[in-house]
Formats: C-alpha cells, sequence, structure tokens
C-alpha cells in the first residue's frame, strides 16, 4: 500500500493539490456512510473534476494495487461507500452538472454528482417528472442512485432507478472509458452492460455520466390515509386495491411503533391507538386521480379501516407524505444509534413478515419499529441503541440475520433497495446460492482484473 504523503504527491498530480485531502479530519468523515456501525478509514481522499481524470486515478490505482471506492453523498444505508481495505475515496460530487434535459425525447443527461432533487427541480421546471424518489433525496446523487439501484416512495406505480436509465457513460478499474446504451428505449446491440453497471455497487466500474428517461409531469395528485386495528387488516386492503386494478403513487405504511414515534416528533395529529397506518396517494388526471381515491377509500373501509381520510389541500398531502419521510429522524429520537435496515416479501406476506420482526424483536429484547412501501412488500426494520450497550448491538447483528432468514423463507430478498455493500454481503449467498455468488466474483474479475475497485463488497 502506498503512504499516505506518497498518495497525496501523486494524486495532487492527476487532480491539483486543492482536491486532495489527507488531513484526518477529511479521512474520518469519509471513513463511513449513513451506515451504522462500519466504518474503516483511507489513505486518501480525492475529488476528480472530469472523466479524464477519473480514468488516470483508476489507471494509477490498478497499477499500484491502491483500493479506490467512489462515492456520492454518502447517504447510503448498505455500508457500499465504506473503504474497508483502505486507500483512495474517489468522491465524485465535482462532477454535478446537468447536460440536458430534452422535453422532445423525454431524457436528461447528467453527470454522477447531480442530486436526486436537483434533477427532479430542473426536470419539473420544464414540466417532466423524474419519478425516482428516495427517501434521501436531497443529498443522495444520481450516481449513487445507480450505483445502488435506489427505490423510494413511488415504487408501484413508477419502478426504480433501473428503469429509467437509458444509458452510462462508465470508467473501468484499467482506465478504458466505456459508453453503454444510450438515447434510446429500444437497443439489444450486446450484453446489456447498463443493467449490469446499474445496482453493481461501484465494483465494476466508476460511472461519470448518465442518460436518463423523464415522463410527463402529472397533472393532478392527491394523497390519504387509512388507519386500521392491525397491520394484518392493513395488508388486507393492498392486495385488494391491487387486486382491484389500481396501481397508486403511494402506498406506503407504519406500524403502532412508528406512528406513536413519527406524532410525538411531527404533531400531525395521527392516530395513536391504530395498529397500522397506510398511506396512498395518486397522480395524473384530475378525474381519474379522485376517482383512485374515493376506490381506495371505499376498499380500506371494505376491509375494517378504523378511518379513512382524504387529504383536502397540496398542504395537508405534504404533511401526510412528511409522516412517512419523517419515519427514521422520529425513530432516531428514541435512542442514539439506529440500525435501518430493508426486507422484501410478497405484498400478501406483508403482515406475516412484521409479525416475524416483532416476534424476534421480543425474543432479542430489541426495540424494532417497522415502516415501508406497502405496495411493494418492501419492509424497513429499524432497531433503536445505545451505542454503548455491545451486548444490545449483539443481539441486533444476531436479530436481523434471522430477519433476512426469514424474508428469505417467505419468498422474499435480504435488500430490496439498500444494496448489499458490506452489511449485508454474509447474508448474500444465503439469497443467491453458491454458485451465482461464484458467477458475481467472476463477472467482477472481468471488470477488474487486479481487484482494486471497492473491495470487500460485492463479487470479493
Amino acid at each position: 500500500m502506498k503512504m499516505r504523503g506518497d498518495l497525496a504527491r501523486d494524486l495532487a498530480g492527476i487532480v491539483g493539490e486543492r482536491h486532495v485531502r489527507v488531513d484526518d479530519g477529511a479521512l474520518a468523515a469519509h471513513a463511513r456512510d449513513a451506515t451504522p456501525l462500519f466504518e474503516a478509514a483511507p489513505q486518501a481522499v480525492v475529488y476528480p473534476g472530469s472523466t479524464a481524470e477519473v480514468a488516470e486515478i483508476l489507471r494509477y490505482a490498478t497499477a499500484n494495487r491502491v483500493p479506490v471506492v467512489p462515492r456520492g453523498g454518502g447517504s447510503n444505508l448498505c455500508a457500499a461507500a465504506v473503504p474497508l481495505h483502505g486507500g483512495i475515496v474517489m468522491v465524485l460530487t465535482r462532477l454535478n452538472e446537468i447536460l440536458e434535459i430534452s422535453r422532445e425525447e423525454l431524457l436528461a443527461r447528467v453527470q454522477p454528482g447531480v442530486t436526486t432533487a436537483a434533477l427532479a427541480a430542473a426536470a419539473a421546471e420544464q414540466g417532466l417528472l423524474y419519478a425516482p424518489d428516495p427517501g434521501s433525496h436531497t443529498v443522495s446523487t444520481i450516481g449513487g442512485n445507480i450505483a445502488t439501484c435506489a427505490g423510494g416512495l413511488r415504487g408501484l406505480k413508477y419502478g426504480v432507478t433501473r428503469n429509467y436509465v437509458l444509458g452510462l457513460e462508465a470508467v473501468l478499474p484499467t482506465g478504458e472509458i466505456i459508453r453503454t446504451g444510450g438515447r434510446l428505449w429500444k437497443d439489444v446491440a450486446g450484453y446489456d452492460l447498463t443493467r449490469l453497471l446499474t445496482g453493481s455497487e461501484g465494483t465494476l466500474a466508476v460511472i461519470t455520466e448518465a442518460t436518463v428517461a423523464l415522463l410527463p409531469k402529472p397533472k393532478e395528485s392527491g394523497t390519504g390515509v387509512a388507519y386500521f386495528a392491525s397491520l394484518a387488516d392493513a395488508s388486507r386492503a393492498v392486495t385488494a386495491v391491487i387486486a382491484a386494478g389500481i396501481v397508486p403513487a403511494t402506498l406506503e405504511f407504519l406500524d403502532h411503533k412508528c406512528i406513536a414515534a413519527v406524532e410525538e416528533f411531527a404533531r400531525l395529529g395521527l392516530r395513536l391507538d391504530a395498529g397500522a397506518l397506510l398511506l396512498f396517494g395518486d397522480d395524473g388526471e384530475a378525474d381519474a386521480v379522485a376517482a383512485n381515491l374515493d376506490r381506495i377509500k371505499a376498499i380500506c373501509t371494505d376491509i375494517g379501516a378504523l378511518e379513512v381520510t382524504l387529504a383536502e389541500n397540496v398542504a395537508r398531502a405534504d404533511a401526510l407524505l412528511a409522516a412517512r419521510r419523517c419515519s427514521l429522524p422520529a425513530l432516531s429520537r428514541l435512542g442514539p444509534l439506529t440500525v435501518l435496515e430493508d426486507v422484501t416479501v410478497p405484498r400478501h406476506r406483508l403482515a406475516e413478515m412484521v409479525d416475524r420482526i416483532d416476534e424476534i424483536a421480543d425474543r432479542y429484547e430489541l426495540r424494532i419499529a417497522t415502516f415501508g412501501h406497502a405496495g411493494d412488500g418492501n419492509l424497513h426494520p429499524t432497531c433503536v441503541l445505545d451505542p454503548h450497550d455491545h451486548a444490545a448491538i449483539e443481539r441486533c447483528h444476531k436479530a436481523f440475520a434471522e430477519i433476512f432468514s426469514a424474508a428469505i423463507a417467505l419468498d422474499g430478498t435480504i435488500t430490496g433497495e439498500h444494496g448489499v455493500g458490506a452489511a449485508k454481503l454474509p447474508y448474500l449467498e444465503e439469497r443467491l446460492g453458491a454458485d451465482q455468488v461464484a458467477l458475481l466474483g467472476r463477472i467482477k474479475r472481468a471488470f477488474d482484473p487486479a481487484g482494486i475497485l471497492n473491495p470487500g463488497k460485492l463479487g470479493s
């Protein structure tokens, strides 16, 4: 491994001295991302300003066998940007230009450091919608979203990040610059490397530009909330809504623990006697939105909802959406350490999965609340801990190992949108099987023969 001073000198020769950091403060800040309980310091942090600089850094790293970890906003929740083997953290936030928005072609070209919110706002100014909507949209970058195939609140109706990536410019660990896909919805020339790089978590290449699809901005939107005595009732309502041919833009849930935490945090007037809250919403033509919301209200009422309310105005609708978005900060107030995970099961097994989470939490004497995307079966069990209670942290690890196994047993998966990273790598073989994990390793070596790009993660 290169010494810190040598790395600083060599990298400064590529990007300039002001774009290299080796001071203790910078190294400590980039030793972690938004994932708790994972930390490892790099030897240097570098901020390239062009694709050419990214390529030169990677050629240098491959030649000298120096690990490189690509990083955007650092908001991921699977330790994908933690430099487990030291080396260089390559921060791509200087590459933050929106290069093009085309109303005619319904697409945008952006650099990887553009935030999700910035792209969404720029698209909205042109009467367009960038549909992916991860919870961290104000800080998460497009490059990071693509690397982890981020999901979000609109996933049921609109899909996730991979559904909107048309093409990529990416730099291989050996320094070659490739362009995959392009501006077309239909293009089957060769292997689908665009799809392969989407969700590869910075282990195969570094994304330096993305062409993403946009949609016409919906004319109207509406939101409602339904309270149920139990999550089982809420789950039955979700199944009934989808069976009725309605695909809402939003279909989210909070369990009773989350409702209490959010109400204490935000004072939105939520019912504390409910076992579950179902937040639903739709967008499109005004008549269709109103009709769908009325139908959802009727279905929830028929299932036995305690109360169903439609937001009377935009302000109230925004407040209800805020209830879902503030679930994590609300729970974070209950303890100094919050471990947020995600699993996904078929929609009709949502309540069964939450019951298993509650049983596991009780058995390990842990406080675990659950919220998530009811429409696609993606749950976010969240454990609140004292970081100084090492026994509780150990119980938390064991509990989540059982939660991941429970999801698999219910025909689900260990992650629906956060990614594998370092946090879930120990459970990947249980989900995929040994043969598929071995195949990932062969793909990794084809892209990265020296093994320098984000080692200790997928394919390593």
